[in-house]
């Protein structure tokens, strides 16, 4: 089920008013609103940003209508791209990369995310990511990102064939694997690494974020702890129809990330209703979400490192080839 935030432009105003927000937004993005902004998210840390964004009603610059809604797993997503009823969604890089190769016009306006994942175990049971191997690892989303970038760090480690993967439906899913003790290990995203994390306190036992999968992936490409996981992505239609909305809108997006960061207790406040979570949970994660603002174009070497190891064992994933310049909106 999908949660919806909703602001109008004249709820907008309301939230201007008590922030310095205007005053700080250059006089070209205070032109008159020119259309309906309906923003998708995923349940994961990008869209805490996209939230704040909304309910402080910076977006009314450029929108007289804004909502936001949560969508629950990439299939979801696809479908709505797909079929027109989203335009304008966070999205995993990788997957508009493969939709853009496939025809279908998506581009990527930017990188809300230098990733979020992390590998939760016992404590004391992983020292390295190579001591996965002989373990049971419960991987959320088969065949989409969390699991593709899992799957190229064990490749490049020597040990695919001896870690065992368990796939579930939802990084929620695979806390409960874990939890339960039905697997050795678990991929968690950001929140979902904080929540098990406070409940395996609070239960008295010792899961702990074992393997931070950013750090293991600069190691092994040399670029750093960057993986550029998510970010905002658009239809052909929303470029052709709202395309002098892009640049104004990534403007307001990166002022809203800082903020975010600056403020993460009234961020996660913000937050707290489209992502089912509650706030302290939030606000204890946003300093691992990675949230960034970063114009694809500008993440563009990140990207094509990352897409590149996604694809070694099968281009497939990424729809047969790198994108070419016409994958980057900015």
């Amino acid at each position: 089920m999908s949660t919806s935030l909703k602001i109008t432009r004249r709820t907008a105003l309301v939230g201007l008013a008590g922030t310095a927000i205007t005053l700080a937004t250059p006089a070209l993005l205070r032109a008159a609103p020119a259309a309906r902004l309906a923003l998708y998210g995923p349940p994961a840390g990008p869209t805490i940003t996209l939230a704040h964004a909304v309910t402080t009603g910076s977006l009314g610059e450029i929108a007289q209508d804004v909502s936001l809604t949560v969508w629950r797993n990439p299939d979801e997503l696809r479908a709505g791209l797909t079929s027109g009823t989203i335009d304008l969604s966070v999205v995993p890089a990788q997957a508009a990369a493969t939709l853009y190769n496939r025809g279908m016009g998506v581009r990527l306006v930017n990188v809300m995310t230098n990733g979020l994942l992390y590998v939760v175990a016992p404590e004391q049971m992983l020292n390295g990511f190579a001591d996965l191997a002989g373990k049971r690892l419960a991987v959320p989303f088969p065949n989409d990102t969390p699991d593709f970038i899992v799957r190229a760090l064990l490749a490049r480690h020597g040990i695919a064939d001896s870690v065992e993967l368990t796939p579930a439906g939802s990084p929620m899913e695979a806390a409960q694997l874990l939890l339960t003790g039905r697997i050795d290990a678990a991929v968690l995203s950001e929140p979902v690494a904080t929540v098990i994390g406070i409940r395996s306190r609070e239960a008295r036992s010792s899961l702990v974020r074992a393997i931070n999968l950013q750090e293991e992936w600069g190691r092994v490409t040399g670029l750093g702890p960057v993986v550029p996981q998510a970010g905002l992505a658009v239809t052909k239609r929303f470029s052709e129809d709202h395309g002098d909305l892009i640049a104004p809108l990534q403007a307001l997006l990166a002022q809203a990330t800082a903020q975010v960061l600056g403020a993460p207790v009234e961020a996660a406040e913000q937050a707290s209703v489209p992502l089912e979570q509650p706030a302290p949970v939030l606000a204890q994660s946003i300093p691992h979400c990675n949230l960034t603002a970063t114009p694809a174009s500008e993440a563009r070497p990140a990207l094509e490192a990352m897409f590149s190891l996604m694809a070694e064992s099968d281009p497939a994933v990424i729809g047969g080839s790198l994108p070419d310049d016409g994958f980057y909106a900015l």
